[in-house]
């Protein structure tokens, strides 16, 4: 059980979050940040959805039925030994930036074939972009990336350090097109992209997995997908290009990290 709960509502990502460390990492010089943190799950979920607690309902159930919600929404994330134990012959790393946010964007992506590193791609440059737009581009690669390794019979697991990507995609989507693409709390952002990607990943959601990892902590494909994605911003690539160089991993990981 978390020691606190920290709740994000205008950040690079925004949530609920057990650790101090991922939070900040969201929330750190992003303009007009809003966050705070809570002592127990339930007064983070009440704050985050903004529906008070009923103060007629005993305490214990209230906190029960946030932790019922918070199970059901909630995404596992895979430590890098957890990954190299996972049986895919095929694991794509995504990861997509911005700077500042919004501001100019780039998407990058590593793919692991049988255990080894095999390609690097780099683009989807935007000058006019967000973290979000970023984290969604490069998702988007990655499923139809996927969707060329299952022709191949292949097995693919898809590896996103952005909770809010993976949410969007495999959780609250379906709900939203069930509602003709609305959400009681107003706009929901990057809709097009995100109708697109969910399309994609309906087709494919059978055959593949859409996991989480935690970023910059030292996961491998992670890191290298990271520093695609900043060459992708420094080069301003729209398209989304192969990495053309010989892959030295201890060179590519000196570059600049995101």
């Amino acid at each position: 059980m978390a020691s606190k709960y920290y709740v994000i509502w205008q950040g690079r990502e925004t949530g609920i979050f057990t650790d101090w460390a991922t939070c900040k990492k969201h929330i750190d010089k992003f303009p007009g940040a809003k966050y705070k943190s809570f002592k127990t799950l339930a007064e983070a979920e009440s704050a985050y959805t903004g529906r008070p607690s009923n103060s007629s309902t005993p305490a214990s159930k209230s906190v029960t039925s946030a932790k019922r919600n918070a199970t059901s929404n909630s995404i596992k994330t895979y430590t890098e030994s957890e990954i190299d134990r996972l049986d895919f012959t095929t694991k794509i790393y995504t990861d997509g930036g911005c700077e500042p946010n919004p501001g100019e964007a780039g998407s990058g992506l590593a793919v692991y074939r049988d255990g080894e590193i095999d390609e690097l791609w780099f683009g989807l440059y935007s000058p006019n972009g967000t973290n979000n737009t970023a984290e969604l581009g490069a998702l988007f690669e990655a499923l139809e990336m996927a969707k060329v390794e299952l022709v191949k019979n292949r097995t693919v697991a898809i590896f996103c350090d952005s909770k809010y990507s993976i949410q969007c995609v495999t959780q609250w989507a379906a709900g939203w097109e069930k509602k003709g693409w609305k959400k009681a709390g107003g706009e929901i952002k990057n809709l097009e992209l995100i109708k697109k990607i969910f399309n994609l990943y309906q087709e494919l959601k059978g055959n593949i997995k859409v996991l989480h990892v935690n970023g910059h902590v030292g996961v491998e494909g992670n890191e290298l997908a990271d520093r695609m994605s900043i060459l992708a911003m420094e080069s301003k690539e729209v398209k989304l290009s192969r990495y053309s160089k010989v892959i030295n991993i201890s060179s590519i990981l000196a570059m600049r990290p995101g």
